[in-house]
């Protein structure tokens, strides 16, 4: 057995579940994913897969999945980031988000965004996104971690973005 299986295993164990990625994902994700889980074996602190990639993995449709969006630990940026090759970098190009540390990884079939000390704008704030949950998930053997689906819709519904308004009503529909 891999050691994400036996890993899923003993939190299904602990928290009740653990889910396996739905054979719905394309291989692209898939394989992003996976490369992801394997980096992220070295975090010390929480992480997280968010955003559309982590609808996928719910099951639901989240529309295009063009990237994997992933909130890490300052600390654990400041560590992982320079050995896959990506300079940590201040701040975002968005306009309604902002990390203290921001580094695109294009190592992957899907490019990925890593983010730590994530903020998004409501209003003229900036609030900190901290999800409350962290469910493991088996992608291909390797472990990634995902919020719990209302922590899921309650960050979409925050971000306020008619792609997010899309993606919050297929998390719904599912049963």
């Amino acid at each position: 057995m891999s050691f994400a299986h036996d890993f899923c295993r003993n939190i299904a164990t602990r928290i009740g579940r653990c889910y396996s990625a739905p054979m719905t994902i394309s291989p692209a994700l898939s394989a992003s994913l996976t490369a992801i889980g394997t980096i992220m074996r070295a975090a010390h602190d929480p992480w997280w897969i968010i955003t559309s990639a982590a609808v996928a993995l719910h099951g639901a449709d989240p529309g295009a999945v063009s990237d994997v969006d992933v909130l890490l630990s300052v600390t654990d940026a400041e560590r992982i980031l320079p050995t896959i090759g990506v300079a940590p970098r201040r701040g975002s190009a968005h306009p309604a988000f902002r990390s203290r540390i921001f580094g695109t990884w294009t190592g992957a079939p899907l490019p990925v965004e890593f983010m730590a000390d994530f903020r998004y704008r409501s209003g003229t704030e900036w609030l900190p996104l901290q999800p409350a949950t962290r469910l493991p998930v088996d992608v291909g053997g390797v472990t990634v971690f995902i919020p719990d689906r209302a922590d899921l819709i309650a960050m979409l519904a925050a971000f306020g973005r008619p792609k997010d308004s899309d993606r919050i009503r297929s998390l719904a529909a599912l049963t």
